[in-house]
């Protein structure tokens, strides 16, 4: 039998290499902007949440917010992208790999009071299967049945081996509830961790505020304000002007350079899971056309999209696989900047003088990147018509919800989720290849080297079909105050995990 324990580091983000020019924060010198004695930081970004219930309302917003922060689970992803217990302080696997039998910590309570125990463990489980309406419960599709051995001890039996789901069990598809949950979770976050959701204020912030009653060690921080802004030089030049004391997930690359001449602020270029998609409805015309998709790929020059719109930041991965994932493979080379290749095929198609629509949503890297990708797609005779989407609420519906698009281009922050991606016809993206999702079960099944193989080849029938182009890895970019730690740059799963920030001075 193996047995797993490591070191549970509660609130322990890792704070990457930065550039710290200097003491003082932004737009001040005095003793207190500087960090002495503080026990608050004010957080910019800018995509707000619709609501707090990431069980049933799509987009990263949310469990961007809460993981870590205010819900967390059995396992958490550490900044290498390692499993690390959380909720769970060690566990074992059975020699087939189909028991996981977890130790969790006692004296664990939700911010509601009551214990947490592992019929909460059982009842979360159960809840992503029955109950949560978003696609990423497949991710809990492997699972026969959770039961609680004990208050402390819960066995989770798995259908078959799976290289996939304890890692997933360190996403938002882990997040623990109370068993007798009876809290909106739209409007009521009822969660183990650190901090407790304070105040929402719609269109302007939301507040956290440390607990008291934490099971683990204690953040530094006890209280947080996120201001969200609609437009990224806002956020950029908040933190500029001290406003703010951290401009997380930053995207206003124009700016950079300016920012890191800053001796007030630190820059930080961390990397991320999230892949700017140019999402091809294979559902649907012209898109259910192998050559007219195709014909995009050879189209676009990715470099340059990447160049144009996002002044180099980032990094061209040519699959929705990152290079954080164990079955990472470059295959930037598929489809090489080719315009007459790709006339070539849309004429194969009968599809020349083409006209699309071009579905954008309302976020700063999504408009910047369609510029660019209309320029080049009418240089090899595509009209493709911009059709803004404001993001979250128009585009969730129309195009994520209703499929009623033909082209647009998103962020996928989700760690691993090639396959939430394409190995669901009814997705989005509307892309069905049968062979892909018994190719994707024998890997997740087999052995860990039958399992980056595997997944190998899946991206690679993904990308051979041109089933939607990865443009590049979208970097996660933070400018703060520069007496400001404890900062976790890299976003391996949607969390933007607040729990090891502190004051340099305190």
């Amino acid at each position: 039998m193996q047995i797993l324990t490591r070191r549970i580091a509660v609130g322990a983000a890792v704070a990457l290499t930065t550039a710290v020019l200097g003491a003082c924060s932004a737009g001040s010198s005095s003793g207190e902007a500087s960090g002495e004695g503080r026990t608050d930081v004010v957080v910019g970004l800018t995509g707000e949440p619709t609501n707090l219930d990431f069980t049933t309302t799509s987009g990263s917003a949310i469990p961007q917010l809460l993981m870590n922060n205010v819900y967390e689970g059995l396992v958490t992803i550490d900044q290498e992208g390692e499993v690390q217990p959380q909720l769970a302080e060690s566990w074992e696997i059975n020699g087939d790999r189909t028991v996981y039998t977890f130790k969790l910590h006692e004296g664990v309570t939700f911010s509601d009071g009551s214990p947490f125990t592992a019929d909460d463990v059982v009842a979360s489980i159960d809840r992503v299967q029955d109950d949560w309406t978003l696609s990423l419960k497949s991710k809990m599709d492997v699972v026969e049945k959770a039961e609680a051995i004990s208050d402390t001890e819960v066995a989770v039996t798995l259908q078959h081996p799976s290289n996939s789901w304890l890692f997933d069990m360190g996403t938002s598809v882990g997040a623990m509830f109370p068993d007798d949950l009876s809290a909106d979770l739209a409007t009521e976050a009822v969660g183990t961790g650190p901090y407790t959701v304070e105040d929402v204020a719609t269109g302007e912030h939301v507040t956290l505020a440390a607990r008291d009653d934490y099971w683990g060690e204690a953040p530094a921080i006890t209280d947080v304000t996120v201001r969200y802004f609609a437009d990224a030089n806002a956020q950029a030049n908040a933190v500029r002007a001290g406003d703010i004391d951290m401009a997380y997930n930053m995207q206003a690359p124009d700016l950079l350079s300016s920012l890191q001449q800053d001796e007030n602020l630190q820059v930080i270029d961390g990397t991320s899971t999230g892949e700017v998609l140019l999402a091809l409805n294979n559902a649907a015309p012209p898109f259910d056309d192998l050559r007219v998709r195709q014909a995009i790929m050879y189209a676009i020059d990715r470099q340059a999209v990447l160049d144009t719109a996002w002044a180099g930041h980032g990094e061209l991965i040519g699959s929705m696989v990152p290079p954080t994932d164990p079955y990472y493979q470059d295959l930037t080379d598929a489809y090489p900047y080719d315009p007459d290749k790709a006339r070539e095929l849309l004429a194969e198609a009968g599809a020349e003088d083409l006209s699309i629509t071009f579905d954008v949503p309302t976020r700063p890297y999504a408009e910047a990147v369609a510029q660019v990708v209309v320029s080049q797609l009418k240089d090899v005779g595509i009209d493709a018509k911009i059709v803004p989407a404001e993001f979250p609420a128009v585009w969730l519906d129309k195009v994520f919800t209703e499929h009623d698009y033909q082209m647009s281009v998103i962020l996928h922050t989700e760690a691993r989720d090639i396959l939430t991606i394409f190995g669901d016809p009814d997705y989005y993206i509307g892309y069905d290849n049968p062979q892909l999702s018994q190719v994707a079960e024998e890997a997740d099944e087999g052995s860990p080297d039958q399992y980056v193989a595997g997944m190998q080849e899946v991206a690679r029938m993904i990308v051979d079909d041109a089933a939607s182009d990865p443009l590049f890895l979208f970097p996660n970019t933070v400018v703060a105050d520069a007496g400001l730690t404890g900062i976790a740059a890299n976003a391996t799963t949607e969390s933007m995990d607040l729990t090891g920030l502190r004051w340099s001075d305190s």
